[in-house]
């Protein structure tokens, strides 16, 4: 439908818990309208992942998409829509990654997140659904329902030496990491 601008750090809805999107509007033109938009922003942004507060709404929505990536080696995870979704860790094992967000270009950030989670949510049809989630799934998941409640992933790095710019992250960290 429409690319939507994505909003950045220092917006201050960015910093709001979002809104549980109501009951009557699941399966509803309206949701539906603000999820295809999403969908188009996402994908011409490149990323995997929006919540809809990146693009100025405040519901509690989100998307994740993560295609094949042979040089990544990720695995691929079509396009699931949450709506409301809810997360309970179900392992407190940790790791790290170097996260990186739509709404704080240019920077890379090292957070350790829980790696297996089961999420509760309301799909696109307004179906209530449940997955779990492990490994670096978990971690997108986690990041981008952060955005619901008003926080940025760089409210997680525990350590701000590992916060770097995306060019120095390529130049001086991944070599190290490889």
């Amino acid at each position: 439908m429409a690319i939507r601008e994505i909003i950045r750090m220092g917006h201050p809805m960015l910093r709001q818990v979002a809104e549980e999107v109501p009951t009557a509007w699941l399966a509803g033109a309206l949701l539906h309208g603000l999820i295809s938009d999403m969908v188009d922003t996402l994908h011409d942004a490149g990323g995997i992942g929006l919540a809809a507060p990146q693009i100025g709404k405040s519901l509690r929505v989100a998307i994740v998409e993560i295609g094949e990536s042979a040089a990544s080696g990720l695995q691929p995870v079509p396009l699931t829509v949450f709506v409301n979704p809810t997360v309970e860790v179900r392992d407190r094992a940790t790791a790290g990654n170097w996260e990186g967000c739509l709404s704080v270009p240019g920077l890379r950030g090292y957070v350790e997140r829980p790696q297996h989670v089961r999420v509760g949510f309301f799909d696109l049809h307004g179906q209530r659904q449940s997955m779990d989630a492990k490994g670096f799934l978990a971690t997108v998941l986690q990041h981008e329902f952060d955005h619901l409640d008003g926080t940025l992933y760089i409210d997680r790095i525990s350590d701000s030496r590992k916060l770097a710019f995306e060019e120095e992250f390529v130049r001086h960290v991944l070599p190290q990491q490889g």
